[in-house]
């Protein structure tokens, strides 16, 4: 029974919680941003370089049923989207941590009251010390 219990207090901690919740959200993110590149930015890509479409670009090596294709197409696919998805994470992280240090500021310290000093209380006390 040990090990059960050990196991509901670990999922059902808060960081479990958040950790699934982020994975949940970081999959739809990366079919959004998939897309982005499949639909939006590789058609542009292609039109700039004279309408290829990279996902088709592939090198064979061999004669045959034998024959190795090298698919890199598919891998300068890969490639682009990894660099988005990296780049736009990156923002967001940006983003969240400059939120998360204007809710850190300290606030403005109290002006310390007007006054005498605590050096001018004790000379002010040595010198009422010494006159009796």
């Amino acid at each position: 029974m040990g090990l059960i219990k050990e196991f509901k207090e670990f999922a059902v901690k808060g960081n479990v919680m958040d950790m699934a919740v982020g994975v949940i959200i970081g999959g739809a993110f990366g079919k959004i941003v998939s897309s982005l590149v499949d639909d939006v930015l590789m058609p542009l890509v292609g039109m700039i370089t004279g309408n290829i479409d990279f996902t088709t670009l592939a090198y064979k090596i061999g004669e045959g049923e034998e024959a190795a294709v090298l698919k890199y197409g598919n891998f300068i696919q890969n490639t682009v989207d990894f660099i988005i998805v990296a780049f736009c994470i990156f923002m967001m992280l940006k983003g969240i941590n400059k939120l998360n240090r204007k809710k850190e500021e300290p606030a403005p310290e109290p002006e310390a009251p007007k006054g005498p000093t605590q050096e001018e209380l004790l000379a002010e006390i040595r010198d009422l010390l010494k006159n009796k």
